[in-house]
């Protein structure tokens, strides 16, 4: 037993050392620190910029001052200029920089307001959307005013439709409540989806590079290759327990020191402020039991390629299933209480996302996810079970190997020894 241990704090040593480890690492960190401090990096970058100066030419003599008051009730950032000198001395100004843009005003035959943006490029849509939406306002109260509507019965036309929507299921979660589940699912299943692809691609690497420095064989010698496989294995999810803990856990003080500025919008979605434990939990287990099944399929696949070139290749069948898995918990986002999700949540393959993703965003009966923690162990266990046995013979084959034939052949080597 003692080399099993050995084994299995030298994976996990080894890797937390590596650079590709530490650099990755700390490439996360610094990603997910500037998400959650991107108001203030750019408030940062725009303090000191000058306001968007606009060239306005209006031909009406009637539409500058209107639109004038329409903007600044809506971004303060853009200034318009009541310009008289004329069109071309306006445009060469522009192409000086002395303004962003300029606007030309007239009316047409209805006597509705006309507009022309010009400017050096027209790559920047946001400023003219907004002018054009502060034109629109002023369209339209022009327009009401022609068929004697008065400001009262226009602000009822544009009035929105009231539409409430109600549960009638028991403790079924509001709205609001789905909308924060929905953008928290969203952020823990990308975190099941790569890490799950990402420390079972290292156990299938790791396997591999022992064989094809025949390292594997003075390690035969000493322990037994099941005791290898579940030592690598454990070492290797105790790496990504490491990796994981820094990480969420300087995410969310992180996000926790910057909610003041994290209010309204994109990240009102994604609830950070209000995550529910529960959930929390859910993704753990989930989470842990998505790593022991792809990893205990990684590790015996592994064993069968003696070249690290051909790990790719054996292991793109279980890549192609986590993906399918994370595809469909993408689409059950819209749609959680499908037939086709629910079903579909008990593939043991496909469970650690797709349940995760309706406990998060369904109110199910509990006995539900613990089916699918159920069936999950019990593949995990049917999986080392089968799995142990392959990788017991394929550490022992050495050649070219790029094909699932081979694990008939790890099977018969295992049942000669």
């Amino acid at each position: 037993m003692n080399n099993f241990w050995i084994i299995l704090f030298h994976t996990y040593t080894s890797k937390l050392k590596t650079k590709q480890f530490l650099i990755s690492t700390a490439i996360t960190l610094v990603l997910m620190i500037g998400l959650t401090n991107m108001t203030n990096i750019i408030n940062f970058f725009n303090k000191g910029e000058d306001q968007d100066t606009i060239a306005v030419i209006d031909e009406t003599n009637a539409l500058f001052e209107p639109l004038k008051q329409n903007v600044k009730g809506v971004n303060q950032d853009i200034k318009l200029v009541n310009y008289t000198d004329g069109e071309k001395k306006a445009q060469s100004e522009v192409e000086k920089g002395s303004y962003k843009g300029v606007l030309i005003l007239s009316f047409d035959k209805e006597n509705l307001p006309l507009a022309t943006y010009k400017s050096m490029t027209i790559a920047d849509s946001t400023l003219p959307t907004e002018l054009q939406n502060s034109l629109q306002q002023i369209k339209t109260q022009i327009a009401a005013s022609k068929i004697n509507l008065s400001s009262e019965q226009l602000a009822k036309l544009y009035e929105p439709v009231s539409f409430e929507r109600v549960a009638l299921e028991k403790n079924a979660k509001t709205e609001e409540e789905l909308d924060q589940a929905r953008g928290l699912v969203y952020v823990l299943l990308f975190i099941i989806y790569f890490s799950v692809i990402m420390y079972a691609n290292m156990i299938a690497m790791e396997v591999a590079i022992e064989k094809s420095s025949r390292v594997m064989e003075i390690l035969i010698s000493s322990v037994s290759p099941i005791k290898q496989m579940f030592a690598k294995i454990l070492g290797v999810g105790l790496l990504s327990l490491t990796q994981l803990i820094v990480l969420l856990g300087i995410g969310y003080y992180s996000v926790k020191q910057n909610l003041s500025s994290m209010e309204g919008g994109f990240f009102d979605s994604f609830g950070f402020n209000t995550i529910p434990i529960a959930t929390v939990i859910y993704a753990v287990i989930f989470f842990v039991l998505g790593y022991f099944l792809y990893a205990t399929l990684a590790a015996f696949l592994g064993s069968l390629v003696s070249r690290i070139e051909d790990v790719q290749q054996m292991i793109t069948p279980m890549t192609l299933l986590i993906v399918a898995g994370f595809m469909i918990a993408m689409f059950g986002l819209g749609q959680p209480d499908t037939i086709f999700i629910t079903v579909t949540s008990y593939i043991p393959f496909f469970t650690p996302m797709l349940m995760f993703m309706r406990v998060g965003m369904l109110t199910i009966p509990v006995w539900e996810p613990l089916v699918g923690i159920g069936i999950l162990i019990v593949t995990i266990v049917v999986l080392a079970i089968f799995g142990a046995r392959v990788y017991k013979g394929g550490v022992l084959m050495y050649g070219k190997s790029s094909s699932f034939k081979d694990i008939k052949k790890a099977l018969q080597l295992t049942k000669n020894e």
